[in-house]
């Protein structure tokens, strides 16, 4: 429960969460991507997703391609400007 004894809301089942670091800065970013929206059908099967990316401190755009499978597993991954990085590296910054 969460507070004043609210139910806290489902996880968000839509989402697929990018971890990526800025290049030119060094700014950490959690990108969400919805399975629903942001994903193409790609022509061999699974999915593709290109995606810009712009942090909040030096404002440089990010280019992201990445490939997915049937399951939204990543198979291929390519970031311009920045790197990816872990949900562990992210959250060591907090």
């Amino acid at each position: 429960m969460g507070f004043f004894g609210k139910k806290k809301p489902p996880p968000d089942q839509d989402a697929i969460w990018l971890y990526v670091q800025c290049d030119n800065c060094g700014e950490k970013l959690r990108i969400r991507v919805d399975r629903r929206y942001d994903l193409q059908p790609h022509p061999e099967g699974g999915y593709f997703l290109r995606k810009e990316m712009m942090d909040g401190r030096c404002f440089r755009l990010m280019y992201g391609e990445l490939r997915f499978d049937r399951d939204y597993n990543i198979l291929s991954q390519e970031l311009s400007g920045g790197h990816f990085i872990t949900k562990e590296e992210f959250d060591a910054q907090e």
